[in-house]
């Protein structure tokens, strides 16, 4: 099971995604997804210029010596690009094994937790009422756990919110530098606790509410928002302030019991290892794109198990279905999965690289038996999705200060 190729592809099929694909001598290949929003070339060029040379020859099955060796062998360890990088590697290693062993991931995992994957899905829109239309209309799809955005009043733009578009993928090549939006904390906080009692009064107590602050707030505000949507029995609130002084969340957690969650742009359980071995957080959300794939994923979710900690993995679209069959493997098999976030794979585009046997009924998702992740990417159809430069907006207060606390 030697490695005679690895290949870097990078695409927009609506959405930017790097993915690579390991071809071993035998001809059985693996895929894997590399996607760093906003600066996807940087890690294609490390793939192939620093890491791809390394690989050629090692023996495939070797999972474990070539993630040690990826990421112990070189002086400058951790960061978003380096372990965009590896995570790829990890995961198209991992399907190889899976389909030379004719298992699913999971099962080379240890095997099923649970029969299905609870997730929750994306309501959001340019005022409250808008939010809670699409809300309620998916719950009539069957979904049990739902995340509610809304556009702040008297704010041109808010970032997680749609606004007109259709779909997150017409965002896409309308980005060639990063947009600037303004925030305002107290306009903010005039929307968001309507949005939370409306929610409650129009959804029930039996559909679990969900809420993303991207970020926007400093510490004692995220504790004072917290402390106002105790009432309303949130499942998590995300990402209510940065943490990279991790002791942050210390002020958060002292102001309120509404459940913490944050992880998302972590890399890897360094980053997050003080927030949940002292339990300042509910659930870890990182991504198995940016954490180190399937292997870093997993040591992650073993350490947040210990300190009752569950995972709960990114899944916005800027990961691939790669990225989301990993999740789906390490989510059946781990013992303190929580939810998965899912903004579904409607694009046409998207499938015609990606084809995957995804399905979602009840609130909850579902993968085949397949061999390896189950997914594999058209590689023929590249071409016809040229890679488009974008970027994620850059928020500034009303001053003009760029801001993201």
């Amino acid at each position: 099971m030697k490695i005679k190729q690895v290949k870097v592809f990078v695409c927009s099929p609506g959405r930017n995604f790097v993915t690579v694909k390991i071809i071993t001598e035998s001809g059985i290949y693996g895929v894997g997804d590399a996607t760093l929003n906003g600066r996807e070339m940087a890690v294609a060029t490390m793939l192939e210029e620093h890491i791809a040379p390394c690989l050629i020859g090692r023996d495939a099955h070797d999972i474990e010596d070539i993630w040690q060796y990826l990421y112990k062998g070189v002086y400058w360890r951790r960061g978003p690009v380096n372990m965009a990088a590896i995570a790829a590697i990890d995961m198209a290693l991992w399907d190889i094994k899976g389909k030379v062993a004719n298992l699913p991931v999971y099962q080379l995992l240890g095997g099923k937790s649970r029969k299905g994957v609870s997730l929750y899905a994306h309501a959001s829109g340019e005022d409250v009422d808008s939010t809670l239309e699409k809300a309620q209309e998916l719950v009539s799809n069957g979904f049990k756990a739902i995340r509610l955005q809304s556009a702040i009043p008297g704010l041109s733009v808010t970032y997680g919110v749609l606004g007109d578009k259709k779909d997150y993928f017409e965002l896409q090549g309308s980005r060639p530098l990063p947009p600037e939006e303004t925030w305002s904390t107290a306009k903010y906080f005039d929307m968001v606790e309507t949005l939370f009692a409306k929610g409650r009064e129009k959804l029930g107590n039996d559909v679990h509410l969900l809420h993303d602050v991207h970020s926007r707030l400093t510490p004692i505000e995220s504790a004072r928002l917290g402390k106002l949507l105790e009432p309303y029995n949130l499942l998590f609130l995300e990402d209510a302030s940065m943490a990279e002084n991790q002791k942050s969340y210390d002020v958060i957690r002292q102001h309120t019991t509404t459940p913490l969650a944050i992880g998302e742009t972590y890399n890897t359980l360094w980053d997050c290892k003080t927030l949940i071995e002292e339990q300042r957080i509910d659930y870890i959300r990182a991504a198995a794109t940016h954490a180190g794939g399937i292997t870093g994923m997993r040591r992650i979710g073993d350490f947040a198990n210990v300190h009752n900690v569950k995972t709960a993995p990114h899944g916005a679209p800027d990961l691939s279905p790669i990225c989301f069959a990993a999740h789906m493997h390490l989510n059946l098999h781990a013992p303190n999965f929580g939810i998965q976030e899912f903004v579904g794979f409607d694009n046409e585009a998207l499938n015609t690289l990606f084809s995957h046997e995804f399905t979602a009924k009840d609130g909850m998702a579902f993968i085949p038996d397949r061999p390896g992740l189950g997914v594999d990417f058209n590689e023929e159809a590249v071409a016809e999705y040229p890679y488009k430069r974008s970027y994620l907006p850059v928020s500034r207060l009303e001053d003009g200060t760029v801001w993201n606390w």
